[in-house]
């Protein structure tokens, strides 16, 4: 059994996740006769569970294609239980809730929502094209036609300066959607700072330090009833792992730990990172 990942699309834009400085992308789906005759050829050639769309945000795509992906995946690998894909808050402003019905009905059943913040100044100091309100209108929408949400909140993504409102905000949006999954990962710049500093030219990034306090802070603010928390991803100093609520002492202490006596919490060295 294994994964596939399908990619039948470029993105124009900010790459998510912890890379701000990837150069501009330009939008281009693939013909849909090719992706379907993709499916076909490796549905005869593999077992598969799990599929992931790609490259990008496969939800930009028309409802219809996506259905006719979507049929093609359940035609041609049977043994598929999982589909998912990336999504922009943004791109879900012109599906409706029974859009997004179909295609969990068809089979996609998670998706990965790179809100990033939760704080309105600081999407707009990164350029990020969403807001609070358009971030909770997606993943409201989401949760209600049974996908499964995935979000992702970019630990120092806001500076120094913005640390503070940035974790408290992405604390209410979290509280507001209560995600099945959330994640933290910390923002890098592995080809350079300047493109991110072209709209935010006061940024100073956080030490190893202010990263811990700021997802102290994020985790304090968090009334979450059943989610599932990973802060495990390549850019983090520290591996943090639990359900929320339930958890929430725990991974506070975990924390507390790194910022009060870094020595014994088994930090990343920076090697350790895959930067």
């Amino acid at each position: 059994m294994c994964g596939f990942v399908i990619g039948f699309l470029g993105w124009a834009g900010v790459t998510t996740f912890k890379m701000y400085t990837a150069p501009q992308k330009k939008f281009r789906a693939r013909d849909e006769d090719q992706v379907l005759e993709e499916i076909r050829r490796a549905g005869e050639r593999l077992i598969v569970q799990r599929v992931f769309l790609a490259d990008g945000d496969a939800l930009v795509l028309p409802t219809r294609r996506l259905l006719n992906i979507l049929q093609a995946i359940r035609e041609h690998m049977p043994e598929v239980d999982r589909v998912s894909s990336y999504c922009l808050p943004r791109n879900l402003r012109k599906k409706s809730v029974s859009e997004l019905k179909e295609l969990a009905d068809a089979g996609l059943k998670m998706a990965y929502v790179g809100c990033e913040s939760g704080d309105d100044e600081v999407l707009a100091r990164v350029n990020k094209g969403e807001t609070f309100e358009s971030s909770i209108s997606a993943l409201d929408k989401l949760g209600e036609a049974g996908i499964t949400r995935s979000v992702m909140i970019l630990n120092g993504l806001g500076g120094s300066a913005l640390s503070e409102q940035h974790a408290d905000n992405s604390a209410r949006l979290m509280n507001a959607a209560q995600p099945e999954f959330l994640s933290t990962l910390v923002v890098s710049f592995p080809m350079g700072e300047q493109r991110f500093r072209e709209g935010f030219a006061d940024f100073q990034p956080l030490g190893q330090q202010q990263l811990f306090l700021e997802v102290e802070r994020l985790l304090q603010g968090l009334e979450l009833n059943d989610t599932v928390f990973r802060s495990d991803h390549a850019s983090n100093y520290l591996v943090l792992k639990g359900n929320l609520g339930a958890d929430k002492a725990r991974l506070l202490a975990q924390v507390r730990q790194a910022i009060e006596r870094p020595q014994s919490a088994h930090l990343r060295q920076e090697w350790q990172r895959g930067l």
